[in-house]
């Protein structure tokens, strides 16, 4: 089996390259714009390649890989912030994120792969837990992550806000075996670190039905309505 490759969108001091490492997992790139941040990824990964702001990049000219990484900004997200939400010029990002998979998997069905072999498979995205509740109606914008998320692979598909009390803390969806997504809150007390530090993790298979797999036991399956 060859070994799975990562890149890293919002790339910060590299957390994600470092669990990646930590997992066999190789990280052939990084964007990142803030110049100290870069310097302490060059030193760690010196054979990371850097491309700088995420809205200059072309997602046909990355390096192709197995996975992406990304936490975008949360400060429009967060409770202690100004919560713009989406429409913020920060958390608005996000969807800077979801255009560069986009062009980095059309580029490969262009290259004439197919299925399972299309890069990336799998999407990775951390935020804060504000974004259960950001938006208007409450909620809106957590319900737009998913459904943009889900577009990647099933462009026709909808997500409906499930839950009138807010959104729970953990869940999943599928579209048949085309697709799954699962999130789940996670506090980094309980992760061996010295603080109450409560992160989104959501994890994307655009190929097929393993993402709750990789956070936790399958929960009962979630579908969304989809309009072909």
């Amino acid at each position: 089996m060859s070994t799975l490759t990562m890149g890293s969108l919002f790339d910060g001091i590299g957390g994600f390259p470092l669990a990646a490492e930590r997992y066999d997992i190789k990280p052939l790139w990084a964007s990142e714009i803030e110049p100290f941040p870069m310097e302490v990824t060059k030193h760690r990964f010196p054979s990371m390649v850097h491309g700088g702001d995420i809205t200059k990049l072309k997602g046909a000219e990355l390096i192709p890989v197995d996975i992406i990484c990304g936490g975008s900004p949360c400060q429009d997200l967060s409770v202690a912030g100004a919560r713009a939400g989406l429409a913020g010029a920060r958390s608005g990002l996000f969807m800077e994120q979801i255009r560069v998979v986009k062009e980095m998997r059309q580029a490969e069905k262009e290259r004439g792969r197919t299925g399972v072999d299309i890069r990336p498979r799998y999407m990775v995205w951390e935020n804060v837990p504000g974004a259960f509740s950001s938006g208007e109606p409450k909620g809106e914008d957590f319900r737009i992550v998913l459904e943009e998320i889900v577009h990647v692979s099933c462009p026709s598909a909808y997500v409906n806000h499930w839950f009138s009390y807010g959104w729970q803390q953990a869940g999943n969806i599928y579209v048949g075996r085309e697709f799954s997504l699962a999130w789940r809150c996670l506090d980094a007390q309980y992760w061996g670190v010295a603080q109450r530090r409560k992160r989104i993790f959501l994890v994307a298979d655009f190929a097929g039905p393993t993402a709750p797999f990789l956070l936790f036991d399958a929960l009962p399956k979630q579908e969304v309505d989809d309009e072909t």
